[in-house]
């Protein structure tokens, strides 16, 4: 929790209560169901919610805009921006149906009331959602991300930053990102000193991308 505090100083009573009560949910319910890897569990505020809290450094979700987290898995980077930004709508979404339980017990835990959660497909979501941003950690390559993604992104911007996919990647992005000229990589070796973000990045893709 120190850790969040480092680097967001400026949250509320009810923001830290929140953060404070997910290490205690999460641990519970993994026990009955794995989200989250057994080596993470003791590190979840670094790893899962201050990696997720990254996305909160390249840009500030404005009220009543709206998120879709793809591929949410146990609720990351949903839920730590959830509580981060209390009057944004998220939207989680993941295929496995015991990590949206997981999901849905930790919102429910919680008392976050700005987060919906759907079990399946990002493709299967209503053709008439669209959103400010989408989110992800890592749940596939980019041009594969970008493709299951397709009309999702709102085409009028209310941010300084243009609408488009926010990913949360690591690793050597070279070949995978040279397909994309204007995707912007944000190294979160430059927020947190923290070394297991050494080689993690956050990935900004416009919507208007140039391939």
């Amino acid at each position: 929790m120190e850790e969040i505090l480092k680097y967001f100083p400026e949250i509320d009573d009810v923001q830290q209560e929140r953060f404070r009560a997910l290490e205690e949910l999460y641990k519970d319910w993994n026990l009955k169901i794995n989200v989250v890897s057994r080596k993470d569990i003791d590190e979840i505020y670094e790893r899962h919610v201050l990696h997720s809290l990254g996305i909160a450094k390249c840009v500030q979700f404005l009220p009543e805009s709206k998120i879709l987290d793809v591929g949410t898995g146990g609720g990351f980077p949903g839920i730590p921006l959830a509580i981060l930004f209390p009057d944004t709508a998220f939207d989680l979404v993941d295929s496995i149906g015991k990590k949206i339980k997981v999901v849905n017990e930790v919102v429910s835990g919680l008392g976050l009331e700005n987060v919906q959660t759907y079990n399946c497909r990002v493709e299967e979501l209503s053709k008439e959602d669209e959103y400010d941003f989408i989110v992800s950690r890592a749940v596939a390559r980019m041009d594969a991300f970008v493709r299951w993604t397709k009309g999702k992104i709102a085409k009028k911007s209310r941010h300084p930053l243009k609408n488009g996919i926010l990913y949360l990647k690591g690793g050597d992005l070279s070949e995978e990102l040279q397909a994309y000229q204007n995707a912007t990589i944000f190294p979160l070796s430059d927020i947190f000193e923290e070394a297991f973000f050494s080689t993690k990045a956050v990935v900004y893709l416009p919507q208007k991308f140039k391939k």
